[in-house]
């Protein structure tokens, strides 16, 4: 009798998983960073501060976003048939656990730190010596900023920005008065910790302050209760399609954004009971979505703490290395891309050779124009300072400013009126999509005429993310390259749809398209019997119809290896519908963020023949149908070696600090041991392929194979 072969499930919730519950599933992976004890204790204390900053953006956009479809009557289901209000309650049971492990993983670290030295304190734990300092600074620093709200008729609830964090009091004056209840507000632009000065590094949250010295902000009263409460309200900015002046409509929204709908109510444990009733009563919050905890509300802010300067608590301080290629040419950027192309491997190689590539191009009387994509662009922009630079110069300079880019909408408009004071011709783009491409073209004129240079990055233009977020950096002299990237910015700045692009793919009009040709070029070659395989490195795959065709690519007999750091809605592993699909997670010391896909074409991986490509978009719908987004396909040889045979190969290798994601959903570390793989640590001791030039001739790189070994 045949063998009956298995068959693909057919259930939405046994084929796909719920996108929310899988970014709770990440976010509980970087919370397990904060209790792995090879790490040093401040990069735990840092890991907790991430978590907790994590889950406060999930809950203000996406179960904002949730609770406002259930509000509206929208039953639409999510990708596993959940509708919103099971997702919902789903998420709420997960958010309550996550909360209470993120108190115990501050608990273990508060007494890890304080046998370094280290005091997360409570002012009742300080010396007198202390208390008096203590005092002392909160009626000099603290106490001018405190404006006390009485709540009675005539004086209502006050309002409570989003974020924002108080006190509620519960007072009494004399025998025959009667009870009063007032609110004071922790302001909001100073410091949560205060570090009391000494050898020992004592901090004290300004909160804990103002209920310890409360009576110097209500003399004559007697305190009768407290309560310490949090607020988070919906953040997220829904753009009108007919809105007229994107710039306007964006300074609106953000101050709406700030008293939007109230979403979790967070609460001392010990809050009074009458202070904790007038909390309930005054924010229209969601029952389940109250948390009260013993332990610390606003944990994002634990990150002051870490810049303690205790470096044998912090990993060990690394410097990213600049290309020896540039610098073999005298630090010309131009010059080095003109030669060949190369990828710079950020953190591991410094941000600096693209801040180079755009000031050299705004001092070079050669230079034309500059072409510059800008989601995210930081506070202290040195790429914001060269685009000035460049138009004071007299270049014809476009800046694509991204209104969109959630909570960088305020600092975006900034940079943009700056840019445009400048002579910067600023575009913001399509109402309805988000450019997301990360894109610099820059026109030259040469002795043969004009040439054109271009950056494709997978990463945000942001020099502090650079150097925590692991990205990559394409430079090129390709015209083709060239010519594909003008008509990117044509079509943003002018809504001119390219007709015909001759390698890049660009989202929405054809990316989508692209991947499904590969995919199903590798279908083709696995039926045929030829070797057939895709190994891709992303963010986040959420799309149903990509996770279809890569279940396609399964049945099929491919090979399919994806290194996936967040959110993940296929399901790896299943037999009749995934079983050749493995799924992996990097949780480490950097952030996994550049995005890269590699074919087989026909040989086995990894090989020359492989087709690779470097892309800023994720496998969501968002960014193949709502944001405009650029894949490359990268062509050189050394480059192409590099991002396959380096970057692709060491993150499959990778077993200390991987995940991988087995058939039932969840997330189980990978073994480790003595000689377990480590990816950063890879890249972090040896250098790259294309930035080193004939550097590499004296220092050989060390080669990986897929069985792990060096070759």
């Amino acid at each position: 009798m045949a063998e009956e072969l298995p068959v693909a499930p057919e259930a939405p919730e046994d084929r796909y998983v719920n996108r929310e519950l899988s970014w709770l599933s990440f976010n509980r992976r970087v919370l397990a960073e904060s209790e792995n004890t090879d790490y040093p204790l401040l990069e735990r204390l840092r890991f907790l501060s991430i978590s907790g900053s994590n889950l406060d953006e999930f809950t203000m956009v996406r179960i904002a976003g949730l609770e406002g479809q259930v509000q509206r009557g929208i039953e639409t289901p999510g990708i596993d048939g959940k509708s919103p209000r099971q997702q919902l309650d789903a998420i709420r049971e997960q958010v309550l656990e996550l909360e209470d492990r993120q108190q115990e993983s501050l608990d273990i670290l508060r007494g890890l730190l304080r046998d370094e030295n280290i005091l997360i304190a409570l002012p009742d734990e300080l010396d007198k010596q202390q208390i008096k300092w203590l005092d002392d600074y909160f009626t000099t620093d603290i106490l001018p900023l405190i404006t006390p709200q009485v709540i009675d008729p005539s004086h209502p609830f006050p309002f409570v920005a989003n974020g924002g964090m108080g006190v509620l009091f519960r007072l009494k004056r004399g025998k025959r008065k009667g009870e009063l209840v007032e609110m004071v507000l922790i302001p909001a632009n100073v410091p949560r910790f205060v570090r009391v000065p000494g050898d020992k590094a004592i901090y004290v949250a300004i909160e804990q302050m103002v209920t310890r010295f409360a009576a110097e902000i209500f003399p004559g009263f007697k305190i009768l209760g407290d309560g310490i409460f949090r607020v988070l309200r919906d953040s997220d900015i829904e753009v009108e399609d007919e809105a007229e002046d994107l710039v306007r409509y964006f300074r609106t929204a953000i101050q709406r954004r700030r008293r939007g709908r109230a979403v979790l109510l967070e609460l001392d444990d010990e809050c009074d009971p009458a202070a904790e009733t007038l909390l309930r009563d005054q924010f229209d919050v969601d029952a389940a979505m109250i948390v009260k905890t013993g332990g610390m509300l606003g944990l994002t802010d634990l990150d002051a703490i870490c810049d303690e300067p205790r470096p044998d608590l912090k990993f060990p301080p690394f410097s990213p290395r600049y290309p020896e290629r540039v610098l073999a040419h005298d630090g010309d950027v131009f010059t080095a891309i003109r030669e060949k192309d190369m990828v710079i491997h950020h953190p591991y190689e410094s941000f600096e050779v693209v801040v180079d590539f755009l000031h050299q191009a705004a001092v070079d009387p050669a230079v034309v124009s500059i072409k510059q994509t800008l989601y995210r662009a930081g506070d202290q922009s040195p790429v914001i300072a060269a685009l000035v630079e460049a138009a004071q110069n007299g270049k014809a300079v476009t800046a694509v400013v991204e209104l969109k880019a959630r909570f960088d909408e305020e600092r975006n408009i900034r940079w943009a009126n700056e840019l445009e004071r400048a002579g910067v011709q600023v575009i913001y783009g399509f109402t309805e999509w988000k450019t997301h491409a990360k894109v610099s073209l820059v026109v030259r004129r040469e002795e043969d005429g004009y040439r054109t240079y271009c950056h494709f990055g997978t990463g945000n233009y942001h020099p502090i993310n650079a150097k925590i977020y692991t990205d990559l950096s394409y430079f090129t002299a390709d015209q083709a390259l060239g010519r594909d990237a003008a008509k990117m910015f044509n079509f943003i700045t002018g809504y001119i749809e390219p007709d015909e692009l001759e390698k890049i793919a660009i989202s929405p009009i054809g990316m989508r398209e692209r991947l499904y040709e590969l995919i199903d070029a590798e279908i083709a070659n696995a039926k045929k019997g030829k070797p057939a395989g895709i190994w891709c490195k992303l963010n986040a795959i959420t799309n149903q119809a990509i996770i279809d065709k890569l279940y396609e690519a399964s049945q099929a007999g491919v090979e399919v290896r994806m290194v996936v750091r967040g959110i993940c809605s296929l399901r790896a592993g299943i037999p009749g519908m995934s079983e050749n699909i493995s799924v992996k997670s990097i949780i480490g010391r950097f952030l996994e963020h550049a995005r890269v896909w590699a074919f087989a074409n026909g040989k086995e991986m990894p090989s020359r023949q492989a087709k690779v490509f470097l892309t800023s978009a994720d496998a969501m719908s968002r960014n193949l149908d709502r944001r405009v987004e650029v894949m490359v396909p990268i062509s050189n040889k050394t480059v192409h070696d590099q991002l396959l045979g380096q970057v692709l190969l060491a993150n499959i290798l990778d077993v200390e600090q991987s995940w991988r994601l087995d058939p039932d959903g969840q997330y189980r570390r990978m073994r480790t041991g003595e000689d377990a793989f480590n990816c950063h640590e890879y890249f972090m001791s040896n250098p790259s392929l294309s930035g080193r030039g004939s550097a590499l001739k004296s220092h050989d790189v060390p080669r990986l194979s897929l069985h792990g070994e060096k070759r």
